[in-house]
């Protein structure tokens, strides 16, 4: 064998072994998903190993929206005896801060066990007098989307909206400002950018996954 001939032997072995690792490399980002991570997020809480945030799927009626927080309001309203308006800071400095790992169970397929931290949803219906009578629970997001419990369940559970999420704030992506955790219900409950709070007797009424033929429950098996 000449020497050009090892030549393009060698030349085609090196072709060989760079496309197998650039295939494998290929293919592991296909199958492994995103690999990045958000700055400070935590892995691990309280010995428990927790999911990270990039392996929560979006999950949205009309697009991420944009919300600006100089202007962002929270409304606590329906039956109360004082419609309450909260900004971002107001909530996430003056109400008693929870931290609770909870799993996020989409009815797709996939989950994210993660820890979340934000406030009792309970505490601000307390702040804004809820009827004793009311029966429902119905929350607003800004994208449009509406979900609803039993307020018995939200004040029950300590059902909360959360603001962190694996120690690091909420993304966009995620439902900054807020997100509800509903705890043992399925993700079509967690809504998302949530924009308002509203106490009700309309036991009747259906979001909008609920008006398309999902369980008003959303109970986890």
């Amino acid at each position: 064998m000449n020497a050009r001939k090892i030549i393009l032997l060698a030349i085609l072995a090196i072709i060989v072994v760079a496309a197998a690792f650039v295939g494998n490399l290929v293919w592991t980002s296909l199958t492994s998903g995103p690999t990045g991570s958000y700055p400070g997020e935590i892995r691990v809480y309280d010995g428990q190993k927790l999911g990270s945030i990039n392996d929560f799927q979006l999950e949205a009626i009309n697009g991420i929206p944009t919300i600006n927080l100089s202007t962002y309001q929270l409304v606590v309203t329906g039956l109360v005896q004082n419609q309450t308006v909260y900004t971002y800071d107001d909530i996430i400095n003056n109400h008693t801060s929870y931290e609770q790992v909870v799993t996020l169970v989409c009815v797709t397929g996939w989950s994210v066990t993660a820890l979340w931290q934000g406030v009792r949803v309970k505490d601000l219906l307390e702040e804004a007098g809820y009827e004793q009578n009311a029966q429902v629970v119905i929350f607003y997001g800004e994208d449009g989307y509406t979900t609803s419990m039993p307020l018995s369940y939200i004040v029950d559970d300590n059902i909360m909206i959360a603001y962190k999420v694996n120690n690091v704030t909420l993304p966009k992506m995620e439902g900054f400002p807020f997100q509800l955790v509903a705890e043992g219900k399925y993700g079509y409950k967690w809504i998302k950018w949530l924009t308002k709070i509203e106490v009700s007797n309309d036991t009747s009424f259906r979001g909008y996954w609920e008006s398309n033929g999902y369980s008003n429950d959303g109970d986890l098996p």
